[in-house]
């Protein structure tokens, strides 16, 4: 099942994305699923005629593994780390599907990383790798834009993960999705700079969701991100960039000038 938050001409909204007589449709949802549950409205709106949004604000965190393919590690010069390597960005960073990426005035040199996004659904603590499957609500495309200068020059993350507009999520949550495999390609003005597969994880999501979960509390709505493969590079004013995952869909950002 695909879930979207969707605007129209009323306030954000909440819908399940199918098709009807061959047209994308979305079946309008009463309140958010994270909470309500899937109650039909019995409304239907065509994809064409809403403007998709964030698929989830999370209410507390965005919680992220680094150097989570061997490869990118390589690429960045370190070496796989013993254990999942854990930082935040805040929620002021989310953006949705076609929003602008803004260049910070602070920073010369900003990349894109295309990866898989894990959604919450329940308050959990201390969760087995067994058991992650049943607080997971779905999955989304993320893109972990990175101030790569000012994380060599702060010598820790928070800065160069956290402005605002730095982690694009979207088009949707699909709640069905066998994360074992998936193929992961980002492109930047159409060219394919990442492609690889979840299968290359050092940790895997039930890993990610173990290790996280036995240090803090995750809350419904939440956002893990699952680490990036090798080939992230630098974005410029104008650049498009996506973030295409098998299953799921599409991301696409436009970088602009903060001025």
């Amino acid at each position: 099942m695909r879930v979207a938050r969707f605007a129209g001409e009323d306030d954000p909204r909440f819908g399940v994305v199918g098709e009807e007589d061959g047209a994308p449709m979305i079946a309008v949802l009463k309140g958010d699923p994270l909470y309500a549950g899937f109650e039909l409205t019995g409304e239907k709106v065509p994809l064409a005629d809403v403007r998709l949004l964030a698929p989830v604000i999370p209410r507390s965190k965005v919680a992220c593994v680094g150097k989570n393919y061997a490869a990118h590690a390589a690429e960045m010069g370190g070496d796989v780390p013993a254990e999942p390597l854990v930082f935040l960005k805040p929620n002021t960073s989310v953006i949705g599907p076609g929003e602008p990426i803004v260049y910070p005035r602070q920073s010369r040199d900003v990349h894109f990383e295309g990866e898989l996004a894990v959604v919450i659904g329940r308050i959990c603590r201390d969760v087995a790798p067994e058991d992650a499957h049943k607080v997971i609500f779905g999955y989304t495309v993320a893109n972990d834009v990175t101030a790569r200068d000012l994380q060599a020059a702060d010598g820790q993350w928070a800065r160069a993960k956290g402005f605002d507009s730095f982690c694009p999520l979207g088009p949707w949550i699909e709640t069905n999705l066998d994360t074992a495999d998936l193929r992961v390609r980002t492109t930047l003005n159409g060219e394919t700079r990442q492609d690889a597969t979840t299968a290359d994880m050092v940790f895997d999501v039930p890993a990610v969701v173990a290790h996280i979960s036995s240090f803090m509390t995750l809350l419904p709505g939440d956002v893990l991100l699952t680490g990036t493969p090798e080939g992230v590079g630098p974005m410029e004013v104008g650049d498009s960039v996506g973030v295409t995952i098998s299953g799921i869909g599409s991301l696409i950002n436009q970088v602009v000038s903060h001025d």
